[in-house]
């Protein structure tokens, strides 16, 4: 176990931004994350989790308490089961499912972060949920002071939300584990409509896997949605807004907002969400509301390659980040009349 005071805590988010944390303890084994995590428990002491770093907005002023980075190690795979440790790169482990010939998470390329937070926002992207391969979820439980075991079911998958994410003082994942398919080296069926055209296939097709690997990283990276320390768009959080999800009534009442204020021809997008709901795009509304790709003047601003991700230009504060957040949410409720949503988990501030 590592142990830093007055420690930076910018270098490990993705953003690069955020104050310093008054300690900060890196953790190489599952032992010492809860050693460390009952002791900032039985002192009192405010604790933040920290992975992988993307998805996380840390205010200006830093985190009064201490930081747990989990830097835990670990993949096992027998026949179908991957089990990782939270601390594993997931673009490693999505790269490795493909190389051992096991489909269910390779539309999850690219995705920066730690396996340990997949669960808790159940990663999603390109057709593909987390929730849909997860079938454990090991953590250490605060409440009850032990190590815990949640099946499936008991994860309270939803989108972009579980049980861990309802509770985020509860609970520390410390191992997942995944029950994917082995499908002669072919992808789980192609769900997303971008991804089919653009592997030049229909919907509910299988192809190799190492190409759906590929391709996803490609689109992804033409997003700005694939790390890389030179690219500024990247120096983001991914998408910052989750994509609405409307009832019947509500999509109704913004349908005619869409059509009162782009024209009686224009459609929404709209995917169905089960139980009489529909799910809208974020990206769409804040390029509709007058949020373009590059949208602003300071150094923060709309990533060049995708609306849906805020960025820092290199000098950012926090503070000129949720500024641009604050602009784009205000100027979306009143074009459409939803508000958007974060994505990130705040530390210390709000929208």
């Amino acid at each position: 176990m590592h142990v830093l005071h007055d420690a930076p805590l910018a270098p490990l988010t993705t953003f690069r931004l955020g104050g310093p944390a008054t300690r900060l303890v890196t953790a190489g084994t599952d032992a010492e994350v809860i050693d460390a995590v009952r002791e900032a428990d039985d002192s009192g002491t405010p604790l933040l989790i920290i992975g992988g770093g993307s998805n996380l907005v840390i205010g200006d002023k830093g985190f009064e308490g201490t930081a747990l980075r989990i830097a835990t190690r670990g993949v096992e795979l027998r026949g179908t089961t991957l089990e990782l440790a939270a601390g594993e790169v997931w673009s490693d482990a999505v790269a490795r499912s493909v190389e051992a010939g096991l489909a269910g998470i390779e539309c999850l390329a690219g995705i920066p972060g730690s396996a340990g937070a997949t669960p808790i926002q159940n990663v999603g992207a390109y057709g593909q949920e987390v929730s849909a391969t997860i079938s454990e979820v090991i953590a250490y439980d605060r409440r009850a002071g032990e190590t815990v075991t949640l099946g499936n079911e008991e994860c309270a998958f939803s989108y972009r939300h579980s049980r861990f994410k309802a509770d985020p003082e509860r609970y520390v994942v410390l191992r997942v584990r995944f029950e994917l398919e082995d499908a002669g080296g072919l992808s789980a069926p192609v769900k997303y409509a971008e991804t089919a055209r653009t592997l030049g296939v229909q919907p509910g097709d299988r192809v190799p896997l190492a190409e759906a690997r590929e391709t996803v990283l490609r689109l992804r990276a033409g997003k700005g949605m694939v790390l890389d320390a030179e690219d500024h768009d990247t120096w983001s959080a991914g998408s910052f807004f989750t994509n609405p999800i409307l009832s019947e009534e509500r999509f109704t009442a913004f349908r005619a907002r869409v059509r009162e204020r782009l024209g009686a021809d224009v459609e929404p997008p709209a995917y169905p969400a089960g139980e009489g709901r529909t799910k809208t795009s974020a990206a769409w509304l804040i390029d509709k509301a007058g949020y373009s790709k590059g949208y602003g003047t300071g150094p923060a601003r709309i990533s060049t390659k995708h609306t849906l991700a805020l960025t820092n230009r290199g000098e950012a504060t926090t503070e000129d980040l949720l500024a641009l957040a604050r602009e784009v949410v205000a100027g979306v409720r009143e074009a459409f009349g939803i508000t958007l949503v974060n994505e990130p988990v705040m530390v210390g501030v709000g929208l």
